[in-house]
């Protein structure tokens, strides 16, 4: 059986083109793909048109995948990392 400790999402990293690393909550993470969702629309897996809330869909994108790339050729990448004191 599985270690519980790895489905434990403490903090997330977020990589964007051309920007530094920031470590945001699975809040602010979610926050974050809503308003990617709202604005880019077209760059949206296909996946996600089953979902009818906005909420829905950034809840799957961060469940089940780690990058979004964009039709200018940036992406923005997210990854699940454990901080121990």
């Amino acid at each position: 059986m599985a270690d519980s400790i790895m489905y434990q999402e403490d903090c997330f990293v977020i990589l964007e083109t051309n920007q530094p690393e920031i470590f945001v909550s699975a809040e602010e993470l979610l926050v974050k793909l809503q308003n990617i969702i709202i604005s880019h629309p077209d760059i949206l897996p296909r996946q996600l048109n089953k979902f009818d809330s906005v909420a829905k869909k950034a809840q799957y994108l961060l469940d089940n995948y780690y990058e979004l790339d964009f039709e200018d050729g940036n992406y923005l990448q997210w990854y699940v990392i454990r901080l121990e004191k």
